[in-house]
């Protein structure tokens, strides 16, 4: 009976250890017209479209992210890289906010084509998590 017991505290402890070791995920991906907080992302409002005569940032808020992962977002216009931003964590973090664009207007406005945020996570040389948004034209 000692040992069924024994046995099943250790599954427990071992089921809860398993649980709070969580993946590092992407909780959101995005593009906007202004620098995004975490707590506007949170909060699950919608955030405005950038606007060929706005500035236009690309966002990502990285989940349980670990010490030495890298985290490298793009914004994309047509399939190409205009602006990218990277961090390398030096310390384990719950919650990881990256962006990359412009805060101004670009002389003459935005070209026109579509726009992306590109996000890739690595650990070690492996990928993580890679996620790109729906294409959006900034009119």
């Amino acid at each position: 009976m000692l040992t069924r017991v024994l046995f099943a505290a250790f599954l427990l402890v071992g089921a809860a250890g398993a649980a709070s070791a969580q993946d590092t995920t992407v909780v959101a991906l995005g593009l906007t017209d202004h620098k995004v907080t975490e707590d506007e992302l949170m909060s699950g409002a919608a955030l405005p479209t950038p606007k060929f005569n706005s500035p236009g940032v690309a966002y990502v808020l990285v989940a349980h992210a670990q010490k030495g992962d890298t985290i490298e977002l793009h914004l994309v216009k047509d399939g190409e890289s205009l602006m990218h931003n990277a961090r390398e964590l030096d310390a384990d973090e719950d919650g990881v906010l990256v962006m990359a664009g412009k805060t101004g207007v670009p002389a003459g406005g935005w070209p026109d084509g579509s726009y992306t945020a590109r996000v890739k996570v690595t650990r070690g040389g492996e990928t993580l998590a890679e996620q790109e948004t729906d294409a959006i034209p900034f009119e």
